[in-house]
């Protein structure tokens, strides 16, 4: 079953007026937005589909609604397109970078009717920053088409140093009473892109003054900080991890679904309201898991769940991951030992614990376990890159395991766990109501289980992708529904590199019943899809 039109799985889809529609408000979240809003600077890590860039846009409109008030002027910065980045010059994501902030902040103060001479030439890089495009603009853009084109040379002589920027920055400020400027960077950083990363967080840290803060989404477990940026000095960190324990979780899944859904579902939510909360269980937490799995059995009969949760979590997620391997065949040893070990040592015997717990009422479940802090890096690794496609979670270090040794508590997603039992839907949340972070399996150092990776080198930098060679794999792959992928694959766009280069005025010529409103809408989640898969 295809996803329904109106259901959008994506913040890239939303307009500004429909976020805070869609917003609800748990504790947890609120207090990220506050913590977001702050001066200090902030690094908030997710899985993909957590709802990272969401919360983003939730605290850029609420700053711009009290403005007048409190006069922090909010910036969201995307580097969604990062992956297009492909030229000679070995600075390429920093100057990039630093031109897409002046286009962004420049615009930011042009909304407000802010437009002063001097600091305006410098973030436009143009005597007249009325000039539609400015020069910045163009470097932008140059940038982001360099994949097109990667030996031609990009001019960057307009574009001010990190210091000249800050210094206009403050001039503006202090010319038209701002407080500080709050950069909002989505997409900050990409896996597998060392280089990219580095110079990233070099540049968060060089930006910081009483004039502007910065805050980031990044993926859980697998950025690179560098040498430069220390994390626990030049920023706060909090992870978007959704406790499945917390007393607003429930609630808050059913709320964020019932929001977006149609009214035939609500009312199966409300109708088969057990069967829903096991597979809101199920997701960890995860909102666009949660929709797509919606849309996969909209009427939460017990069966159906019971099979979702089956065919997905056994196939549908790991297929996700092990397709990692596919673009970053370096990591292939990595990924593929990950996937083994959960399968095979962790989830089998969580369910020998879990399947005591349902016959005796005083043992409890689990869906947690423990490595020792003195195992391989290399385990330490695989299991970063089963966080990010959320398939893991990173919980407390300096736990306590047998004989008082220290080592770190993850867990596993809920549903790769219960996919495994008979009838997920009937014991689902029996092993929900039990679970208790204090029953954890515990992998020693020396476990056998991690003989098989203590050897693979991790400099994977120099075994990344090709851009040319993702460009011409076919769109199979993509996050996309069938529906999409079979109106690109009509309109001859079979290819990732070409939904890149077809422009949507493309569809509504070429294709039957497509105008300009669902044209966008399937260039957007095209686009949204191909640089998704791009950066990892």
């Amino acid at each position: 079953m295809e996803l329904p039109e109106d259901l959008r799985l994506r913040t890239e889809d939303l307009k500004k007026s429909e976020i805070l529609d869609l917003f609800v408000p748990t504790p947890a979240d609120k207090e990220i937005v506050r913590l977001l809003k702050a001066a200090t600077p902030m690094i908030l890590a997710g899985s993909r589909g957590t709802g990272k860039s969401f919360l983003l846009r939730v605290a850029e409109i609420e700053l711009e609604k009290t403005f007048p008030e409190d006069h922090v002027l909010p910036i969201y910065v995307s580097f969604i397109r990062s992956s297009l980045v492909h030229t000679q010059d070995p600075l390429q994501f920093q100057h990039w970078m630093l031109s897409k902030i002046c286009n962004r902040v420049l615009r930011g103060l042009k909304s407000h009717g802010y437009v002063d001479l001097f600091d305006s030439n410098v973030l436009a890089g143009t005597p007249n920053p009325q000039l539609e495009p400015t020069p910045l603009d163009q470097l932008e853009l140059q940038y982001e088409e360099s994949y097109k084109n990667p030996d031609k040379p990009i001019d960057i002589q307009r574009l001010p140093s990190v210091e000249r920027f800050k210094d206009a920055v403050e001039d503006l400020c202090q010319a038209h009473g701002i407080t500080r400027i709050c950069l909002l960077f989505d997409e900050a950083t990409h896996i597998f892109r060392p280089e990219q990363q580095r110079q990233f967080f070099t540049l968060f840290r060089d930006l910081r003054s009483p004039y502007i803060s910065c805050n980031a989404a990044v993926y859980p477990g697998v950025t690179s900080y560098g040498d430069v940026f220390e994390l626990t000095h030049d920023a706060t960190q909090k992870s978007l991890d959704r406790d499945l324990h917390s007393p607003w979780y429930l609630e808050g899944m059913r709320d964020l679904a019932t929001r977006q859904v149609d009214s035939g579902t609500s009312a199966a939510i409300l109708r088969n309201y057990e069967n829903f909360s096991v597979l809101a269980y199920c997701v960890g937490g995860n909102p666009r898991l949660l929709l797509k799995n919606l849309s996969e059995c909209p009427q939460l009969r017990s069966q159906e769940v019971s099979d979702l949760i089956k065919s997905f979590y056994r196939t549908n997620i790991w297929t996700e991951h092990s397709g990692l391997a596919e673009s970053y065949p370096g990591h292939r040893p990595l990924i593929d030992w990950g996937r083994n070990f959960i399968e095979t040592e962790v989830i089998p015997r969580l369910n020998e614990r879990n399947l005591r717990a349902l016959k005796d009422p005083e043992t409890e479940s689990s869906c947690y376990f423990w490595i020792h802090r003195d195992a391989p890096e290399t385990v330490k690794h695989a299991l970063r890159l089963l966080a990010y496609t959320g398939i893991v979670q990173k919980g407390d270090d300096g736990i306590r395991g047998t004989r008082a040794e220290l080592g770190t508590r993850y867990t596993v997603n809920f549903g790769c766990v219960l996919a495994q039992l008979a009838n997920p839907t009937a014991v689902g949340l029996d092993l929900v109501r039990k679970l208790s972070v204090k029953r954890f399996i515990e992998f020693g150092a020396n476990h056998p289980a991690f003989e098989p990776i203590r050897a693979i080198d991790l400099n994977t930098e120099n075994t990344l992708w090709t851009l040319r060679e993702q460009l011409t794999k076919p769109i199979g792959g993509l996050d996309l529904t069938e529906w999409q992928k079979a109106q690109l694959r009509n309109s001859g766009i079979e290819t990732i590199g070409k939904v890149l280069r077809t422009d949507e005025s493309f569809f509504v010529s070429h294709l039957y019943y497509v105008g300009p409103k669902r044209a966008r809408r399937i260039k957007n989640a095209a686009d949204a899809a191909v640089l998704e898969y791009l950066s990892g």
